[in-house]
């Protein structure tokens, strides 16, 4: 098992989530200056102000004690969740037009959604990065192996079939196969093969494993119990690095999706879900790997949580989008108290899914099982 240094897991948590936090919020930020709206105030964490300076336009940039996310308060807000303040429609006219809550739904709209897209655009800058740097690895989805009483085995599959598609979903490479296999809970997948001249249809059920990593990190995933071929590496040229990097992040959006669903009704137990402490110890994980690592793994956790504040809760950005599409369809805003009682339940949503996650990560440190100990 690797060991990694207790000093690395909060400064590797730090370089993860602190640039990721910066670019969503900048994307927030910088699209509304596009738009004509004042900043008042760019935040890097929560809580009492640690470090600020206030720029030529009159907005404070500053960082918070608790860097679990940040905000841009525009003009016009009333706090970080741009609840919007009554009295902006008392200010002058030229400052009443650089507020938040003056401008056209499609403004508006248009800035809440910068942020959860710029997280995507920054994971697929990476992605594209290390396409042109290390090349692209184009294992063709042909079995190189298969093991003797997996599923694969089982079913007839032999080395030198071609996968064509799982469940209609085509497959270009073998890297496609574990996102259409490995978290999709064993349910039965029906696959195209081609073996020579020929192509045939069969339905096999995945096999559940438990994996222990490096780490001590246990992990369940569906398998065929077949292997690849060795891959082979090309270099590739800007556009299709992006493409490369369009497709992963497509990908591990669909991946995540399809999780979320799995959670929401039942599939997945809710043990699995982790939170702040999760991704601290994975990060250092991924820096005790190397640099290379954790940059991957930072792409990653930008796609997730470009994701997750696209989720319709009122105090997320898909929330605040949900009411501006109300708006834009029916000509005028929900009413008032709608708005109070979505951002109350949104509230006890985020509060109840804090608890929950903050109760596991305290479980995958064995807190739970020391206090056991201690009682026992």
């Amino acid at each position: 098992m690797l060991d990694v240094p207790l000093w690395l897991y909060p400064i590797a948590f730090l370089a993860v989530l602190g640039p990721l936090v910066f670019v969503h919020e900048y994307g927030h930020y910088i699209v509304g200056r596009w738009c004509g709206v004042k900043a008042d105030t760019f935040s890097i964490g929560f809580g009492r102000k640690i470090l600020g300076w206030t720029d030529k336009r009159g907005t404070e940039w500053k960082i918070g004690w608790l860097p679990l996310g940040g905000y841009v308060q525009f003009a016009g807000d009333r706090d970080a969740v741009s609840q919007p303040d009554a009295s902006w429609q008392h200010l002058p006219a030229e400052q009443k037009s650089h507020t938040f809550p003056a401008q056209p739904v499609w403004k508006r709209m248009l800035i809440v959604l910068a942020g959860p897209v710029t997280n995507f655009l920054f994971a697929i800058a990476i992605f594209a990065v290390f396409a042109m740097i290390y090349g692209v690895g184009r294992t063709l989805p042909v079995i190189g192996k298969v093991d003797a009483g997996r599923p694969a085995a089982e079913a007839g599959l032999l080395a030198g079939d071609r996968i064509i598609s799982v469940d209609g979903q085509s497959i270009e490479l073998f890297t496609d196969l574990p996102r259409a296999i490995s978290f999709n809970l064993a349910k039965p997948a029906q696959l195209v093969v081609e073996r020579g001249s020929d192509r045939f249809t069969l339905t096999l059920k995945p096999q559940m494993i438990t994996e222990t990593d490096a780490f001590g990190n246990r992990s369940q995933r569906a398998i065929l119990g077949i292997w690849p071929g060795e891959p082979v590496y090309t270099a590739v040229g800007p556009v299709e690095a992006l493409r490369v990097g369009v497709n992963q992040t497509v990908g591990i959006v669909r991946l995540t999706g399809s999780i979320m669903q799995q959670f929401l009704t039942g599939q997945r137990s809710i043990k699995e879900m982790g939170g702040p402490v999760k991704i601290a110890k994975a990060s250092g994980e991924a820096a005790s790997l190397g640099i290379e690592d954790l940059i991957l793994f930072t792409a990653f956790i930008s796609i997730n949580l470009g994701f997750i504040n696209l989720l319709p809760l009122p105090m997320l950005d898909g929330g605040h989008l949900a009411f501006y599409a109300y708006e834009a369809i029916r000509r005028r805003p929900a009413p008032a108290q709608a708005q109070e009682w979505a951002f109350r339940f949104g509230f006890a949503a985020i509060v109840t899914l804090m608890l929950v996650v903050t109760f596991n990560d305290l479980g995958s440190i064995g807190v739970w099982d020391g206090i056991a100990r201690l009682i026992g």
